[in-house]
C-alpha cells in the first residue's frame, strides 16, 4: 500500500510516500523557520500563510520524486497531479495537535483531494505519529528528497550525528515510547498499534520548550535544541570537560518522585538565576549549554529507565525533534546496557525522521489503517497523544 502523508502542525509543510508504512518512496519539507529565528519562536500566522503558498507544490513534488517522472516528458504548465493519483492508495494527515491555522490548511486540502481523487483518508494523531518514525526503515539508495527552507542546522546535525543505531530491527510490542519534543513530552505504553497507555509526561514546559526558553537565554538561536546541542559539543571537545559527572550545574527537577512525570520550567528559571541579569560571555556559552543539555537528558533517561524495569517492554522507543539530541540517545544507550544489560531493544530514528516531516504519517496510517468520512476529518489543536482532549 503507498500512502501520501500531509503534516503541517506547526511551521513545516510536508508530504511523503511511503510504502507498506516502512519503505519511503518520497519526502518533501518546505520550512518557515528562517522567517522564525528572526523573532526567537514561532508566529502561528507566518507559518499557515507560508504553508497555504507551499502545501499544493510540495505534494506535487513529493508524488513527482515517489514515482520519477520527469518533468520534460510533460505537457508544459501541465499539473502532475492528475497523472500521478492512481499510483496511490490512500491519504493521511495530521489532524492535531498543533497551531488551528496550520493544521486548517493541511487538513482541508488534504480533504479536498481525497474528494477529487476518489481515495480514503486518515486523520492522524501527530504526537502518536512521531513513534512511527521507528518503523521506517531506510535504503541509502532511496531518492527522497528535502526542500527545507531554513533548516541547514538541522541538516548538519543529521550528518555529524555520534550516535548510530544499530537496531534494524522492527519494534516489537510491548513496547515504551518516549515522544519529547517543542510543546510534548510523553511517555506511553504501547500494546500493539493504536493501543497506547498514558503513564507520564511534563507538567509544564516540554523538553523542547525547555531547550528554545535556555537558548533564548544564552542568545543561542531558534531553535535552541540543535543550537544547545552544537555549543555542548564544543565543550565536550575542550580541554575543560573531564567527566559528565561533573556536570551538576543545574537541578534535576523531579528525579526522585516515584513517578513518570517532568518538569522543566523550574531549570530555566535556574539558567536566569545563574545569569544574574548579564549577558553570558562567548566563551561561557558552552560550558553553559553542556550543563542545560545534562540536566534535561538525566532526567528524561533516569525517568524512562524506572519505566523500563517497571513495565519490562520488549522495545524502548525515542521519537519526536528532542530525540534527534546526540546526547540523549548515547545516554540511553549506555544506562540500557549497563542497567538491564540489552533485555530490552533500544530504538530512535536518524535525526532528520524525528524532526517533523510527512514520513511518519503516512506509516503511522499504514499500521493503523481506519479511513474516515470527510466530514468526520477535522483539525483538533487540542489532541492529545491518547487521542482524548
Amino acid at each position: 500500500m503507498k500512502i501520501l502523508g500531509i503534516e503541517t502542525s506547526c511551521d513545516e509543510t510536508a508530504a511523503a510516500v511511503v510504502e507498506d508504512g516502512t519503505k519511503i518512496l518520497s519526502s518533501v519539507v518546505a520550512s518557515s523557520s528562517q522567517r522564525h529565528a528572526k523573532t526567537g519562536g514561532i508566529i502561528p500566522e507566518v507559518a499557515a500563510r507560508q504553508q497555504i503558498k507551499s502545501i499544493i507544490p510540495v505534494i506535487e513534488q513529493a508524488l513527482v520524486k515517489a514515482f520519477e517522472v520527469e518533468n520534460g516528458k510533460l505537457e508544459a504548465g501541465f499539473s502532475h497531479l492528475p497523472l500521478l493519483t492512481s499510483r496511490i492508495d490512500a491519504l493521511a494527515v495530521t489532524v492535531g495537535p498543533g497551531l488551528i491555522g496550520s493544521l486548517l490548511v493541511g487538513t482541508e486540502t488534504a480533504k479536498t483531494l481525497a474528494y477529487l481523487w476518489k481515495k480514503p483518508i486518515v486523520g492522524v494523531n501527530h504526537l502518536a505519529a512521531h513513534i512511527y518514525a521507528n518503523f521506517i526503515s531506510e535504503n541509502p539508495k532511496s531518492k527522497y528528497q528535502n526542500t527545507e527552507q531554513g533548516s541547514r542546522l538541522r541538516r548538519k546535525q543529521t550528518q555529524n550525528s555520534k550516535f548510530k543505531n544499530q537496531n534494524s530491527k522492527l519494534p516489537e510490542f510491548p513496547a515504551l515510547a518516549l515522544v519529547v519534543s517543542g510543546g510534548h513530552t510523553d511517555l506511553v505504553l504501547m500494546k500493539g498499534h493504536g493501543k497506547l497507555k498514558w503513564i507520564g509526561g511534563t507538567r509544564d514546559d516540554a523538553a523542547g520548550e525547555a531547550f528554545d526558553k535556555c537558548a533564548r537565554l544564552l542568545g543561542l538561536p531558534y531553535p535552541g535544541g540543535p543550537a544547545i546541542s552544537a555549543e555542548a559539543e564544543k565543550f565536550f571537545n575542550s580541554s575543560r570537560f573531564t567527566d559528565h559527572r561533573s556536570l551538576t550545574m543545574f537541578p534535576r527537577p523531579m528525579i526522585g518522585e516515584s513517578n513518570f512525570d517532568w518538569s522543566f520550567s523550574g531549570l530555566k528559571t535556574s539558567v536566569l538565576r545563574q545569569l544574574n541579569g548579564k549577558t553570558p560571555s562567548k566563551s561561557s556559552v558552552p560550558m553553559l549549554a553542556v550543563e542545560i543539555q545534562e540536566a534535561i537528558v538525566d532526567v528524561l533517561v533516569e525517568k524512562t529507565l524506572r519505566a523500563l524495569k517497571k513495565f519490562k517492554p520488549r522495545s524502548l522507543l525515542l521519537a519526536g525533534g528532542v530525540a534527534a539530541n546526540n546526547r540523549l540517545a548515547e545516554k540511553f544507550q549506555k544506562k540500557i546496557s549497563k542497567e538491564l544489560h540489552e533485555k530490552v531493544s533500544f530504538h530512535v530514528p536518524p535525526p532528520h525522521l524525528c524532526t517533523d516531516n510527512a514520513t511518519y504519517i503516512a506509516a503511522y496510517a499504514h499500521f493503523n489503517f481506519n479511513p474516515a468520512d470527510l466530514k468526520k476529518i477535522s483539525a483538533n489543536p487540542q489532541l492529545t497523544i491518547t487521542g482524548e482532549i
